[in-house]
């Protein structure tokens, strides 16, 4: 058995869901803060026997996309503003950041 934890923006959150729940696969949603935009995110939480973890990555990547966004930088607030940029930068967002990690045991009660 395995946990997979999918960290994915807000954006895809109802589409990944949805997709999860049409293959049967079991997840928990929590709401999270990605630390570089400061932004919302989803992590799903989701166990799954070893024989459908490709299955579920398929899943996710189908339904994460990364796509480019416009962002304006926060002014330093008394450090060296040398390098700030006071204008709006495009950076990529979304995709999916996961990680798989074995189970040793899994109770359901």
């Amino acid at each position: 058995m395995k946990l997979i934890i999918a960290v994915v923006q807000d954006q895809d959150s109802n589409r990944l869901s949805a997709a999860l729940v049409e293959h049967n696969f079991r997840a928990t949603k929590l709401a999270s803060t990605g630390g570089f935009l400061k932004s919302g995110n989803t992590t799903f939480l989701i166990g799954t026997d070893d024989i459908r973890v490709d299955k579920a990555l398929q899943i996710i990547k189908d339904n994460c996309q990364a796509r480019d966004q416009l962002v304006t930088p926060v002014s330093p607030m008394g450090g060296n503003a040398d390098s700030f940029v006071p204008y709006p930068v495009e950076v990529e967002v979304g995709g999916a950041t996961v990680f798989v990690l074995p189970i040793e045991q899994f109770h359901n009660f």
